[in-house]
């Protein structure tokens, strides 16, 4: 039997490089990096890493009143932002839809890592009976999908995806079998995250994860290059409407692709390093491009995970190199937002998938800058530094966790039929 195909119909974000879909994707093409030294977190010079991708000049009052933004962690108002934002895109009337046979999924890697550290201290100063009483609800990571569905009445599936840096990837895929099953209309997905606070910064800098680079933040984050030292912390969320292709059409939608394929595995390997062969991320990326009902040879352009890390950057190209072979592999254009944004750990995929979208709409590759010093293990081409026009049918976008948790969504370009 025909699975049910999967319509992308509305697009939210909320990033380092753009506080609008628009705004982030002009930024992407600029080749425009969010990466500055961090304001957000007192005494930051005592810190190995003191840059990062944060979140400038966002209104929360935009979206929520000043009552309930302040029941949400940073995590939950970037994602509800960015959910609202996709929401007011897809020209959905949610009053008109039967409530059960919408969703939501919207993961996160850490979740409420603000209101945590704030209650610590409260707790260290004030002792317990001074704890905020919705501490609890604003640090879970599952809370903002239930922000998402009361604010907008959606009562049909709804959790939380939390596998790391898969995390938004996970919870795209999932929404996807979700509409294919039957058991929903309409899905809200992706992912969120706000975690440049002390202890999510220290914790990547005890892990040695980040890069260093501090007199030249916006040149740190410089994925499949020679020269990179490790990752740079963003924030933000990117969200995704889907729907069941019949359901958009009906309505009239404006069908901006289709969410064709998934794939998930793990390395079962190490707690944070790729598994040195690419065998898993490889079998992931050939999942996803069999599940859409395609070959290799149709895709043209992948939206890595591009770290900037030594060993991802390296072990991703291998992998790449596994599913397409020599050839086609030096013929696929491969980009990292990473680049720009740094990595947004859980809200990485849903921010990536939008560029995969937007892709296939523009018919526009954004770069990966500052790539200045080929690394003879990294080989293929990273479109360095300056965007390319090239109309594509078919994109990958590749997203591996901590713990080896591999997720890949396949996009194609939207067909009438």
């Amino acid at each position: 039997m025909d699975k049910r195909r999967v319509a992308v119909t509305g697009l939210g974000a909320i990033t380092p490089i753009g506080l609008t879909v628009r705004a982030f994707w002009d930024s992407a093409l600029a080749g425009e990096s969010g990466i500055r030294e961090i304001t957000q977190i007192p005494r930051i010079g005592e810190f190995s890493t003191r840059i990062g991708g944060e979140v400038k000049d966002f209104n929360a009052d935009q979206y929520l009143p000043s009552k309930e933004q302040r029941k949400m962690d940073p995590f939950t108002l970037f994602g509800f932002a960015a959910a609202a934002m996709a929401l007011e895109d897809s020209g959905l009337d949610m009053s008109a839809e039967d409530p059960f046979r919408a969703g939501v999924i919207i993961g996160s890697g850490i979740g409420g890592l603000q209101i945590f550290e704030k209650m610590a201290a409260v707790y260290r100063e004030k002792g317990p009976s001074r704890f905020y009483p919705l501490m609890i609800p604003q640090m879970i990571p599952n809370i903002l999908s239930s922000h998402v569905a009361i604010r907008f009445g959606l009562r049909g599936p709804n959790f939380c995806i939390v596998t790391a840096c898969a995390s938004a990837s996970h919870s795209l895929g999932e929404s996807m079998r979700i509409i294919q099953s039957g058991d929903a209309e309409i899905m809200i997905s992706g992912g969120a995250e706000g975690v440049i606070t002390p202890l999510g910064l220290g914790g990547f800098c005890a892990l040695r994860a980040l890069s260093t680079r501090n007199g030249e933040p916006t040149r740190a984050s410089r994925p499949f290059d020679m020269e990179r030292d490790g990752f740079v912390m963003g924030e933000g969320a990117g969200i995704l409407v889907l729907e069941e292709m019949e359901h958009a059409r009906r309505r009239g939608a404006r069908i901006y692709a289709e969410l064709a394929g998934y794939g998930r595995n793990c390395d079962a390997y190490h707690l944070t390093a790729p598994d040195e062969t690419g065998e898993a991320a490889a079998r992931c990326m050939a999942l996803s491009i069999k599940d859409a009902g395609i070959t290799a040879e149709d895709i043209s352009y992948i939206n890595a995970h591009g770290t900037s890390t030594k060993l991802n950057d390296r072990i991703e190209t291998l992998a790449i190199k596994r599913v397409f072979g020599p050839d086609k592999s030096r013929s696929l254009m491969i980009s990292s937002t990473k680049s720009m944004t740094g990595h947004l750990l859980g809200a990485a995929g849903g921010v990536e998938a939008v560029v995969s979208v937007k892709t296939l709409e523009t018919g526009c590759i954004h770069p990966t800058i500052n790539y200045e010093y080929p690394d003879p293990d990294c080989d293929l081409d990273y479109v360095p530094n300056e965007a390319r026009e090239k109309k594509v049918s078919a994109v990958l976008s590749n997203s591996f966790g901590f713990g080896g948790h591999n997720a890949v969504l396949c996009f194609r370009a939207y067909r009438g039929i």
